[in-house]
């Protein structure tokens, strides 16, 4: 998605209109009419009853201030390259929700690039966007694994730059991340305070970063109770970089489980989507959720609500998120306007447990 240029004002029969025109209709001089309506610090001197004829007539010929204009004058332009794997992952939306909406209350413009979870394109966007002069990036990283060598063009570019979703090992680029350890061990400590100790797992890619975080959650909380966890009954999602997938693969990885035909009384799953796979799984078996079969995921994807038995799940700020994401590089950028130095924000947002119907206690 590119941006054109706006127009330094509006065209009547093919005329922009400019600071000459306003300063003719009013009867002011150029020079006043361009303090008044570029609100320069020398407005302050100049009579309101001045102010308000001169934007008057601004108002009246249609007369906008050329931005792209101004901002090669003064190398600024109040745009952010917003940068997501998959827009059809429905964990972006609502983040996308959290950074627009922060954007717009700060009068920034977002430029949203998708990269289809494939790099050259990746590394293109990042080319284009530093082409077209950014002064800030927000990279959302569901299920692409990031390698960090892809972001050297941003160390070196000295772009204010945030990754959501996955922690950074760099001193200058940010990252806002969500406790996934302590929301696995909530979710764990649900099913097991609701009775079931036998438990099967499907865990996430074992590449992915949020996927070991979660498991180390549930070790730990496995550790600090003393449940015994069966390693026949823990599989893992394949390394793959579709998140439209999640459904599918949930469904036959719980297939899988069930062909070992081990009792287990509740299914953790690494994320919604792969739930509801879970849960189509289970009710083809013949397997009612959650009265023979509770069930919990984690994101709180709007799917998770609908479904019935409606999720239990973790959720994870997500608009907060993308709101976080925003504060920090609208930070960095304030910062390098003012030539100051900026260190990176490495930010970890609670996660919260969401109880509905998937789950029940063991009678």
């Amino acid at each position: 998605m590119d941006i054109i240029p706006p127009m330094a004002g509006k065209r009547n029969s093919g005329k922009t209109i400019t600071i000459r025109d306003v300063a003719k209709t009013s009867g002011f001089s150029a020079t006043t009419v361009s303090i008044v309506l570029n609100n320069a610090p020398l407005a302050r001197y100049i009579p309101q009853t001045t102010k308000t004829r001169i934007q008057s007539a601004a108002k009246k010929l249609g007369y906008h201030p050329n931005i792209f204009a101004k901002s090669l004058r003064s190398r600024r332009n109040h745009t952010v390259g917003v940068m997501v794997f998959d827009i059809t992952d429905p964990y972006c939306t609502l983040i996308l929700r959290g950074i627009e909406n922060s954007l717009y209350q700060a009068s920034f413009m977002p430029i949203l690039a998708d990269a289809h979870n494939e790099r050259p394109r990746f590394e293109r966007y990042v080319e284009m966007l530093l082409e077209r002069r950014v002064e800030g990036l927000i990279i959302v990283a569901n299920w692409l694994l990031i390698d960090i060598n892809l972001l050297a063009d941003l160390e070196k570019s000295d772009i204010p730059t945030v990754v959501i979703g996955r922690e950074m090992q760099s001193k200058s680029i940010s990252s806002i991340i969500v406790d996934d350890e302590g929301g696995a061990y909530a979710a764990l400590g649900h099913l097991y305070a609701l009775g079931h100790r036998k438990i099967a797992f499907v865990r996430g890619p074992r590449g992915l970063l949020s996927s070991k975080n979660r498991w180390r959650g549930v070790q730990r909380f496995a550790h600090d109770t003393g449940l015994e966890i069966d390693p026949k009954m823990v599989v893992d999602l394949p390394e793959q970089l579709d998140p439209n997938l999640g459904v599918p693969d949930g469904y036959r990885m719980t297939e899988e489980i069930l062909k070992k035909r081990r009792n287990f009384t509740a299914l953790m799953a690494f994320d919604d989507m792969t739930a509801l796979g879970a849960m189509r799984a289970l009710i083809k078996a013949g397997m009612k959720v959650p009265e023979q079969c509770s069930l919990i995921g984690f994101d709180d994807v709007t799917p998770s609500s609908l479904v019935v038995p409606a999720l239990t799940t973790v959720r994870q700020p997500m608009e907060a998120m993308g709101a976080a994401a925003v504060s920090v590089v609208l930070d960095g950028i304030n910062a390098a306007s003012e030539h100051r130095d900026v260190q990176a924000v490495y930010r970890k947002m609670p996660s919260e447990l969401v109880l509905r119907e998937s789950t029940k206690a063991i009678t």
